[in-house]
């Protein structure tokens, strides 16, 4: 399952590099799964993740639970559009992982909030994946 995980998260890593958009707002780090301090702003972090199998009788599969979060110093507006952005470049996911076939890629729910703590804004985006 952790393969899986880890090609997922390297083919979404890999799409938001290839994108100008998505380059333009956040530099060449992309998305990344460490800690935000001290980091530049806008940023999208892969936080939660959960697998779980989804083995059939046939073929071995993980269900790909995962949330992004985008963080934006600026306003929740930004925050929302890389996550609309993301969304966006997501599309094509299925050409891009090694080793595994991405069978399903859906978006679940967004929930944006301001992180007072932080002083940021962040749009939290939650993803099933399912992977054979």
């Amino acid at each position: 399952m952790t393969n899986a995980v880890n090609a997922l998260a390297i083919a979404l890593q890999q799409a938001v590099k290839a994108d100008a958009v998505l380059v333009a707002q956040l530099g060449t780090d992309g998305v990344t799964d460490r800690a935000l301090r001290p980091q530049r702003f806008p940023a999208l972090v892969l936080s939660t993740v959960e697998a779980r199998d989804y083995s059939t009788g046939e073929s071995e599969g993980t269900e790909i639970l995962l949330v992004l979060e985008a963080w934006s110093a600026k306003s929740r507006r930004e925050a929302e559009e890389l996550v609309a952005d993301v969304r966006r470049v997501a599309e094509g996911l299925s050409d891009g992982l090694s080793g595994f076939r991405l069978v399903n890629f859906s978006h679940r729910r967004t929930i944006s909030r301001r992180d007072v703590k932080a002083g940021l804004f962040v749009a939290e985006a939650r993803f099933r994946a399912v992977v054979e």
